[in-house]
């Protein structure tokens, strides 16, 4: 891989993503309890031992490249090894980054200095474990110009995407943008291949078809128009992508054991998070016994910043009025660092860091953003609660869809998404009652 580039693609507003795009970009949205998106897509290029990596901001990027700057430095110099953050500069005009393809254009002097043989193209907010080695073993070998990640789906669900029409070896052969009517997999009726938006190209076909005109984007302009000129190839990910891993898992006698994998179950694992739901559904994939998408693996680790807080605590906290004592607990959830449950219970979430959750409080099927305060005897279900919130004793939020509506944004699949903002003028809490203050 010493001669791939990596450019991922980090620049979009996220406006499905809304409030959680407010102040910073789809890639720099937590995710996991400890990450950000773009670690994911980060941390498949250390494992696939891509070394050269240019990350393309550009919406509201300041959050994002401090977690760049102060959790990434991790490349040697000497080594020709390098992760560069490079900002629209209007090197070429005075236009901000028009699209992907535009985004690589307005950088070509830096990319042709690295002389790189492989250009990989990639987005910094999919969730996914994908050996890009694997990728461009299957590009060169079908002799491919550019070759496209494709995963199957029900033809119902692929109206939301790119669909790509393929010959029976997996030749792009047309391009259909959310069509009403997908056209099927050769074989297959049911499915159709939708473009992951991940593309690894020969760098000298990309630099020639940047130079020769300004189109902005590649699903939407420069693919479509190169398939009699040059070979594109699809690939089927969930059938070529392999991840050799160890898994741990808890066996009958609840001991933990270790699964050594030749392919880890969550190797065709694919989100794009681009709107609410997909981000919440995501992240409920990491909870349970046996996650949709794993994060600890052993030899396919995901890497972020770590952030200087204390260990999880729960505490045993006794009810008022009758001695009678309320267990801190998560069950089936996960759990960031200098998170304190003090007498509730949290039940199938992903909490991130520094999140306090009181007595008698109950959290189920939500993802807690950092520095998150729950107040007493809260009820939160089927909820994503933004960073900083503070969620006053007694709320109620997940069960009442009519209310929630009229307090908070509400996916079409009942997700109450909740902000800082939505409970900003209501009392603020009494003294002492601050999130270590409150039992």
């Amino acid at each position: 891989m010493k001669n791939v580039m990596a450019l991922i693609m980090a620049g979009g507003k996220g406006e499905r993503l809304m409030p959680l795009t407010a102040s910073r970009s789809k890639p720099a949205i937590p995710f996991g309890g400890l990450y950000l998106l773009i670690d994911i897509t980060l941390s498949n290029c250390i494992n696939s031992e891509v070394y050269k990596i240019l990350v393309l901001p550009q919406y509201k990027s300041q959050t994002l490249i401090q977690h760049l700057e102060n959790g990434w430095n991790i490349f040697s110099g000497d080594l020709g090894h390098f992760l560069r953050i490079v900002p629209p500069q209007m090197m070429r005009g005075d236009k901000w980054y028009q699209g992907t393809a535009d985004s690589i254009r307005q950088n070509l002097e830096m990319i042709e200095r690295e002389k790189p043989g492989h250009l990989l193209i990639l987005s910094g907010d999919h969730v996914c474990k994908m050996n890009y080695a694997l990728f461009k073993d299957y590009h060169e070998n079908n002799n491919a110009d550019v070759t496209i990640a494709v995963i199957e789906t029900d033809r119902e669900q692929a109206t939301e995407y790119g669909v790509l029409q393929v010959d029976d070896r997996y030749r792009v052969t047309g391009f259909q943008e959310k069509p009403k009517d997908p056209s099927p997999i050769p074989g297959d009726p049911d499915h159709a291949l939708v473009s992951m938006g991940i593309y690894i190209f020969r760098a000298e076909v990309l630099l020639d078809l940047l130079k020769r005109d300004d189109k902005p984007d590649f699903g939407k302009d420069i693919l479509p128009s190169i398939l009699d000129s040059h070979q594109v190839r699809a690939y089927p990910y969930r059938r070529e992508n392999r991840i050799k891993d160890v898994v741990f898992f808890t066996d009958e006698g609840g001991s933990r054991a270790e699964l050594p994998m030749e392919a880890a179950p969550d190797s065709g694992y694919w989100r794009d998070v681009g709107h609410l739901d997909a981000f919440w559904n995501a992240n409920m994939d990491l909870c349970g016994l046996t996650p949709f998408f794993n994060l600890y693996g052993v030899r396919w680790p995901m890497r972020t910043m770590q952030r200087q807080f204390p260990p999880v605590k729960t505490l045993s906290v006794q009810e008022e009025g009758n001695g009678k004592y309320l267990q801190g607990q998560a069950l089936d959830s996960m759990v960031a660092h200098g998170s304190v449950i003090g007498g509730g219970v949290v039940r199938n979430s992903v909490l991130s860091y520094n999140v306090s959750v009181h007595r008698g409080a109950e959290v189920d099927e939500s993802v807690i953003m950092e520095n998150v305060d729950v107040g007493r005897f809260c009820k939160i279900k089927k909820a994503i609660v933004a960073d900083g919130a503070r969620i006053p004793a007694g709320t109620e939020i997940g069960y009442n869809p009519r209310e929630d509506r009229r307090r908070f944004h509400v996916t079409p699949r009942g997700i109450s998404v909740v902000t800082r903002d939505d409970f900003e003028k209501r009392e603020a809490p009494a003294a002492g009652q601050g999130a270590r203050g409150k039992k």
